[in-house]
């Protein structure tokens, strides 16, 4: 006796939804994050959406933080975060783009890891969180739904 439950039990509709929306999951993901970024990169760059621009969040990052050049290092997060975030968003460099993201996320990890872990404190939960992110984008690239694929980039 043979059993081939797939001629038997025709799938679910449900189930047979939710295989037709899986590919969709993954981009998702990306683009979710690359839209989340971007705002917090024009933060920084162009004071959009209550942030303070480049020069004072350059000042904030050298005196408060300690990072000098505060204007250059102010100004490589609010690229890496606004531009690597579009990077994701269309899926074009999605390989540099998220390695630049996960390193920025490093970065910001070692200026949140002395308030603790949960982010309402300052913590590193939101660095982390998309540091892990970044790195799995940057493992998986741009797939399917990506201007990589569709130009054929391979990085």
């Amino acid at each position: 006796m043979t059993s081939n439950t797939s001629s038997k039990h025709p799938t679910q509709p449900a189930t047979a939804l939710f295989d037709r929306l899986a590919p969709l999951g993954y981009p998702l993901i990306r683009i979710t994050a690359g839209l989340l970024l971007m705002p917090h990169g024009a933060q920084k760059l162009f004071g959009w959406f209550g942030g303070y621009g480049l020069d004072a969040t350059g000042q904030f990052f050298a005196s408060s933080l300690g990072m000098e050049p505060g204007f250059l290092f102010a100004l490589l997060a609010g690229l890496v975060e606004f531009f690597g975030g579009l990077a994701l968003v269309l899926g074009l460099l999605t390989r540099p783009a998220a390695l630049g993201i996960a390193v920025l996320m490093g970065v910001a990890l070692t200026v949140h890891t002395a308030n603790g872990f949960f982010w309402t404190d300052g913590g590193v939960e939101y660095p982390l969180m998309w540091g892990l992110v970044a790195i799995a984008v940057f493992l998986r690239g741009g797939e399917r739904f990506s201007l990589d694929r569709r130009l054929g980039l391979r990085f």
